[in-house]
């Protein structure tokens, strides 16, 4: 406790001695990947109340993608008490992003969250993508402020690890952890490349095998050290845009020889086990979760691990001071209301970066409207201006309601400027080709776009042709899947010259936008994106954010998706999850609009399922928590689906699944003081076909 007691005072005079505030603000959406499987458990569940319970113990405390939450560092630091508590040594770790996407960190370029990590008292953590936004050299004046060791392996500047790429840790019962840090490779195109250059990321693209040499080199530096338990502290992730080049956790795993745990990040996934069993462990983001992992210093291996829920968690009295000290700050900056909104804006990955939103429409409209205020600011005719920006850029979405500068600086976080480049018509089908290479999976370059109307086929394989330079991604060898249809509503001409309003991490190459970078001429205007979508909300839109202009997406975008699979239109709402579909015909609760189901009902089930029973209800500060009887016989998991709407209509119903493992589950970001309906089945994958239950009892719940 001491550590951190020191640690707080230093941050007091950090933010006193003049931490800027007036940089872009934003917060993440709470978005979770794929299912993995997942052990979670309760404080009450690991303590017993001893002194003694874990001596003879080392324990490994860790978080992941934190992303500006910094109001969950006293949870952590609480957690580390009450472990030395009960008899335990304790190593505190975090496993990348944690200076970028919330106000509270941005403001500060990150500088904030390293000190509330100090503050926390933790002891290494490794770098991800977003440590870089704000480019390398502020990441390092950042770093001269931490009092962890920063661990990274395959990051390199003039041939040279910038970070540490490994360290020993000898417990006090004589056991010896090894512990390196990897990055992903991809943050060479998920951060603005202006502001990385120099560095090398080591990757596996074009055949290469870099990724996994780096970590097998880390290994046997560690068990040359004699170490007995190898950790690696990897910002990789498991996403699926990551799986060509072996870029996931996973892929290192299977390619290199002695690592015990990974403590993972990147892909905000809540898992204890990788989808072969692998040792890997994910927290989800923002303190959903507190990774534990439990070391026995007389066998010298880890014993357990799990995840620990943080719902009811108590927190550490001085950390919770500190975040309060920096969050009453920049409440007080950007919390004036400055427009209201009739409708939700679309914030997770599976909208913004898989089809059309109104959260896109609503930025391009803004860029176009800045743009086209001058009528000299341009070279090319009004009809042949376009705007792009990537789906990856936009990090949270609205809730009807009041509207403030910080919302709309929660949507935008990078602090990106209006850049205007100009490319020919075929320039502009390679940009959108590339850019919709796994659609219809998600990609962060997914193209939100105004003033083209396009088709995306993806019954056609994308044709994969060379590297782009400097980047894991690749260019189109040919035109296969994009059709222009029309530019502003006249005809696309391949042959012409037009200008795309777009943001400079896009116009510097970065994701998927290689061509932009390539274009032979540009500029930047220096205007932050995030303060002209303001502008024009306030003075074009007169504050209004209304149904009429964005209850729905424009519907520039088409996608063309294989027959059995359900197509995403672009005329959506944008709910922060997947719409449920009903298998009750008459509550009128076909499939969304919005996105495929989770789901797919089937008309007759082979397998009978039984419906499980919603025991109880429990509510929250916009979340609530759901319990159920277990149901028997044997099915891959449950589908919770929860609506405001008695009827579970389609636009204003959800649904999550979760593993056949649990019996309750915490739904968060729910809207204050409304009423909502629960009621859950059980689902079975089977060859190729997934077949439902029945859905349980309903039952309803009032949220705080």
């Amino acid at each position: 406790m001491n550590k951190r007691k020191l640690t707080a005072l230093g941050l007091t005079f950090a933010l006193a001695a003049g931490v800027s505030l007036h940089s872009p603000l934003a917060t993440f959406a709470n978005d979770v990947g794929e299912e993995f499987p997942h052990t979670i458990k309760t404080h009450e569940q690991i303590f017993d109340g001893s002194k003694d319970q874990y001596a003879g113990k080392t324990v490994i405390l860790h978080s992941n993608d934190v992303h500006g939450a910094i109001e969950g560092y006293a949870w952590i630091a609480e957690l580390e008490d009450d472990f030395e508590a009960a008899g335990a040594e304790v190593i505190t770790m975090d496993a990348g992003d944690y200076s970028q996407g919330s106000p509270n960190v941005s403001t500060s370029k990150g500088a904030a969250a390293i000190q509330m990590m100090n503050v926390s008292g933790y002891e290494y953590a490794t770098i991800g993508n977003h440590e870089l936004d704000y480019g390398i050299a502020q990441l390092k004046e950042n770093m001269t402020q931490a009092k962890f060791g920063v661990l990274c392996a395959d990051v390199l500047e003039n041939g040279k690890n910038v970070f540490q790429g490994e360290t020993l840790y000898e417990t006090k019962g004589g056991t010896k952890i090894g512990i390196f840090g990897m990055e992903t490779p991809e943050t060479q195109t998920k951060t603005n490349p202006a502001l990385i250059q120099g560095l090398t990321f080591l990757s596996n693209s074009s055949g290469k095998t870099e990724l996994y040499d780096c970590a097998n080199q880390e290994v046997e530096k560690l068990k040359e050290q004699k170490a007995d338990i190898v950790i690696a502290l990897a910002h990789l992730g498991m996403d699926e845009e990551s799986k060509g080049d072996g870029h996931r956790s996973c892929d290192m795993y299977q390619h290199t020889e002695g690592i015990d745990m990974i403590l993972d990040g990147h892909s905000h996934d809540v898992m204890t086990e990788g989808p072969n069993g692998e040792p890997i462990q994910s927290t989800g983001t923002k303190f959903d979760n507190i990774g534990v992992v439990v070391i026995d210093d007389s066998t010298k291996k880890i014993s357990e691990h799990y995840l620990v829920d943080t719902e009811g968690l108590e927190k550490d009295a001085e950390t919770e001071a500190a975040a309060k000290e920096i969050t009453d700050r920049v409440d007080a900056e950007y919390g004036a209301e400055i427009a209201t909104s009739e409708v939700t804006f679309a914030s997770e990955k599976t909208e913004n970066r898989c089809y059309e939103t109104n959260t896109g429409d609503l930025v391009t409209d803004a860029m176009r409207w800045e743009v086209g205020k001058s009528t000299t600011s341009l070279t090319t005719p009004e009809d042949n201006v376009v705007a792009i920006f990537n789906g990856g850029g936009l990090r949270a979405g609205l809730v009807p309601g009041p509207v403030t500068k910080k919302d709309i600086n929660t949507i935008l976080p990078f602090g990106n400027t209006l850049c205007v480049v100009y490319v020919s018509g075929q320039e502009l089908l390679e940009v959108l080709e590339a850019s919709t290479f796994s659609t219809p999976a998600a990609s962060g370059g997914f193209p939100q776009t105004n003033g083209i109307k396009f088709t995306i086929d993806t019954t056609k394989e994308y044709d994969q042709g060379e590297l782009y330079p400097d980047s894991t991604y690749y260019k189109p060898a040919s035109i296969r899947r994009v059709t222009i249809e029309s530019i502003n509503g006249k005809p696309f001409d391949a042959n012409a010259t037009y200008a795309v309003i777009t943001n400079d991490f896009n116009a510097a190459g970065g994701d998927t936008y290689y061509a932009l970078k390539a274009a032979s001429s540009s500029f930047d205007t220096g205007y932050p994106v995030d303060e002209i979508v303001s502008d024009f909300i306030v003075n074009a839109l007169d504050g209004k954010l209304t149904a009429e202009r964005y209850g729905t997406a424009r519907g520039d975008i088409t996608i063309i998706k294989e027959p059995e699979e359900t197509a995403a239109p672009a005329e959506t709402a944008a709910p922060a999850e997947t719409a449920a579909p009903s298998a009750v015909p008459e509550e009128s609760a076909a499939p969304s609009a919005t996105a495929a189901p989770a789901v797919s009902p089937t008309a007759a089930a082979p397998v009978k399922l039984t419906a499980p029973v919603i025991k109880k209800l429990k509510a929250g500060s916009r979340r609530l928590t759901v319990t159920w009887k277990k149901a028997k016989g044997t099915f891959t998991g449950y589908e919770i689906a929860y609506s405001t709407s008695k009827k579970f209509t389609a636009k204003k119903t959800k649904t999550v699944k979760v593993s056949a493992k649990k019996t309750s589950k915490t739904i968060k970001k729910l809207t204050k003081k409304k009423t909502y309906y629960v009621r859950i089945r059980t689902y079975l994958k089977k060859d190729g076909k997934t077949t439902c239950s029945s859905w349980s009892n309903v039952k309803k719940i009032k949220i705080k």
